[in-house]
C-alpha cells in the first residue's frame, strides 16, 4: 500500500507519470467504464483497480501515449470481468430485472437517448465494446483493436454488424 500513497507526491519516476496520467485520464476512462458495466460505481472500481495495478505491478511507464492505450485495455477487460461476475451473481434473476435501469437514471435521459442506450444493452458484448469505444470514445479502428486485442478487420465488420442490429431494433421500436 505504500506505493499507492505516492500518487500525491511529486517527481519524475513512474508514480509521477501514473499521478499525470491519473488526473488527464480518469474522467475519460470512468465514462468508458460506465458505458460497458452501465454502473458509476463499478465504474469508479474498474478505472480504480486498473490505476492501483499500474502502479503496483510490473508495468513500466516510460511512453505516456502507449501508457494511455494500455489503460483503456485493461479497462475494457476489467469490465469484461466486472460484468461476468456480475451475470454469475446475477444467474437467478430474470434478465429484464437484471437490465433495467432505476427510475432515477432514466429520468436524466432523454427518450431518444434512452432507447439507443436499451437497443445497445441488448448487443453482444463485443459488438457493444466496439460501439463505445468508436462512438463515445472517438477511438479509431486502429486503437479499438488495440484495446479489444483483435484485428482491424474483425473491428470493422463488428460495428457494421452491431450498427446493422441496432438499426434494425430502433426501426423496430417506432
Amino acid at each position: 500500500m505504500r506505493r499507492l500513497a505516492v500518487i500525491g507526491e511529486v517527481g519524475t519516476g513512474p508514480e509521477h507519470l501514473a499521478a499525470d496520467l491519473y488526473a488527464a485520464h480518469r474522467l475519460n476512462l470512468v465514462r468508458l467504464a460506465v458505458l460497458l458495466v452501465d454502473d458509476l460505481g463499478s465504474a469508479e472500481d474498474v478505472v480504480h483497480d486498473v490505476f492501483a495495478g499500474l502502479l503496483t505491478g510490473d508495468k513500466q511507464l516510460r511512453d505516456p501515449d502507449a501508457a494511455v492505450a494500455y489503460l483503456r485495455r485493461a479497462v475494457v477487460n476489467r469490465a469484461r470481468s466486472a460484468l461476468r461476475r456480475r451475470r454469475t451473481a446475477r444467474a437467478y434473476t430474470p434478465p429484464e430485472e437484471a437490465s433495467r435501469a432505476g427510475p432515477d437514471d432514466l429520468a436524466l435521459l432523454s427518450e431518444e437517448h434512452r432507447e439507443v442506450s436499451a437497443a445497445l444493452r441488448t448487443l453482444p458484448a463485443r459488438q457493444r465494446e466496439v460501439l463505445v469505444l468508436r462512438y463515445w470514445s472517438g477511438l479509431s479502428e486502429i486503437e479499438i483493436a488495440e484495446a479489444l486485442g483483435i484485428s482491424r478487420g474483425t473491428v470493422k465488420s463488428t460495428a457494421s454488424r452491431a450498427l446493422a442490429s441496432l438499426e434494425k431494433k430502433l426501426e423496430g421500436g417506432r
